[in-house]
């Protein structure tokens, strides 16, 4: 027996994992006196939630700056686009130093600021998610323009030329929150799951990776340092998840609800207990 009540669980594969992308990006809002807006803002998402913030969008209109979001992260992390378009480089903005553009079809651009490299060619196309260039800011370095820390600034800009703060555009406030996983209904992990997975454990285990909701080597590598240090792992922490990881995973599932076998196969029934850990207030 596994798993689940109804059939054997199967452990899960990358394309089970990331079953949930469509899904979890492309829901078209309802009608109503915002609908535009909101068919358009689910469409992009933040992924810089489970990096420190360490300049408001208040704070830059305090300097006197146009508005935008600083985002603490060391010089080389890797920058997916908020939303799919097409990307333009402007090498040496001025203050801004390298900046990437990405031009969407609602209209709107994203903007990121004190690159330390470009990584898609001027005009290319990227999707949600794809990575445009490297973070900089180390003072002095080519692309940091006028930094004075390794960071990454943030802002949209919208179809009137208006430079606009995207954590309200995504409608997270300030805080950036994240929408709760439906994976605690439907038993199946997709972007959002992982997305506050990533959170998770850029809280308690040292993730230092986008929250992107793309679990990788870092992701899982996270992963099995969290469950070595609360339950029970005692493999390899190599970014690799076998059963021995699930197991453990299906451990910290039997502490939220999953009442099935500790086997090593993750099932609809593991990943709802799963989930309801991770739709806590706390990981938002």
């Amino acid at each position: 027996m596994t798993g689940s009540l109804g059939g054997h669980d199967r452990r899960p594969t990358r394309r089970t994992l990331l079953r949930g992308t469509a899904a979890a990006i492309g829901i078209t809002a309802g009608a109503g006196l915002f609908g535009t807006r909101a068919a358009y803002a689910v469409s992009f998402y933040n992924p810089f939630a489970g990096y420190p913030v360490t300049g408001t969008w208040q704070d830059h209109l305090n300097d006197g700056s146009l508005g935008g979001i600083d985002f603490g992260m060391g010089v080389g992390t890797r920058l997916p686009a908020s939303g799919g378009g097409t990307v333009r480089n402007i090498p040496d903005n001025g203050t801004g130093g390298h900046t990437v553009t990405i031009h969407h079809d609602n209209g709107y651009r994203t903007q990121y600021m004190h690159l330390s490299q470009f990584l898609l060619a001027d005009g290319a196309s990227v999707g949600t998610g794809g990575i445009v260039g490297l973070s900089g800011g180390q003072p002095g370095a080519p692309g940091s323009g006028s930094s004075t820390g390794p960071h990454l600034h943030w802002h949209m800009i919208d179809p009137n030329g208006v430079r606009i703060d995207p954590l309200v555009y995504l409608g997270g406030g300030s805080g950036g929150g994240l929408p709760k996983t439906s994976t605690e209904q439907d038993g199946e992990p997709g972007t959002v799951f992982w997305q506050r997975a990533q959170r998770w454990l850029s809280i308690e285990s040292g993730y230092t990776g986008p929250v992107d909701g793309d679990p990788g080597a870092n992701t899982y590598a996270a992963l099995q340092r969290n469950l070595r240090d609360h339950y029970g792992y005692a493999g390899p922490i190599d970014g690799e998840p076998g059963p021995h990881t699930w197991a453990a995973l299906q451990r910290l599932a039997a502490a939220h609800g999953y009442t099935g076998p500790i086997d090593g196969e993750m099932g609809p029934n593991s990943w709802r207990g799963v989930a309801r850990f991770l739709n806590q207030d706390r990981w938002d």
